[in-house]
């Protein structure tokens, strides 16, 4: 499986309020269809399925939402094709695919994200890695005995 393609549709950023107490923060995403997409463009062995997804984070109690929609375009082979149309049928996914497609769209849509939540001085909803100070050593002339 290889990634082709990858676009945002929608980019919604809403916030209803300043106060920033008791802040809970969640995520969400929904695959809301996967089908085959024919191109001309793409000369590819595989056939490309195109993803369309939202993914929603909401800050509760009603704080802001930011939501993003979007498609994945990926190259599959012809029988990973066929498994998951047969699974789609029923509005799921082999678990595999679904690992890494939401992989995928988690690591576009929160590089998105993020940068929304700091233009609207949001808390970020994944936390950023930070140095931190380590404590200073000891000066005690008894620690090199």
């Amino acid at each position: 499986m290889k990634l082709v393609g990858f676009n945002f549709s929608k980019i919604s950023m809403e916030k209803f309020t300043d106060k920033l107490e008791n802040v809970k923060i969640d995520t969400k995403i929904n695959v809301s269809e996967i089908k085959r997409v024919e191109t001309n463009l793409l000369k590819l062995k595989e056939d490309v399925m195109g993803i369309d997804f939202n993914y929603v984070i909401s800050y509760d109690p009603d704080i802001a939402k930011i939501e993003l929609n979007g498609t994945v375009l990926l190259a599959v082979d012809s029988s990973m094709r066929r498994d998951l149309l047969k699974k789609w049928e029923n509005k799921e996914m082999p678990g595999d695919f679904k690992f890494t497609l939401f992989n995928i769209i988690l690591r576009k849509s929160n590089l998105r994200a993020m940068q929304l939540e700091d233009e609207m001085n949001l808390p970020l909803h994944v936390p950023l890695p930070a140095l931190k100070k380590q404590a200073e050593e000891s000066t005690d002339s008894t620690k090199n005995l």
